[in-house]
């Protein structure tokens, strides 16, 4: 395969692992602060907040085990 379409597949693969915990990260936050009482603003900037945080955390930890798992194949 070209290199290319390589690094596609791979960031595509990627992003199929770490999408998922993100938004999932952002939900468990999400109904924590809900039933623990905090007011709507608190509850929905902090989802986004540890949304986008555990996405830019997620994002090069996921993409490099996928490149290194591809090469083994």
């Amino acid at each position: 395969m070209e290199h290319e379409q390589v690094e596609r597949e791979v960031a595509r693969k990627s992003a199929w692992i770490y999408l998922p915990v993100s938004l999932g990260t952002a939900l468990l936050f999400f109904f924590a602060a809900r039933f623990g009482g905090y007011p709507p603003v608190a509850i929905y900037g902090g989802a986004t907040w540890v949304a986008l945080l555990s996405l830019i955390i997620a994002m090069p930890i996921v993409t490099a085990w996928v490149k290194k798992l591809d090469k083994r194949r």
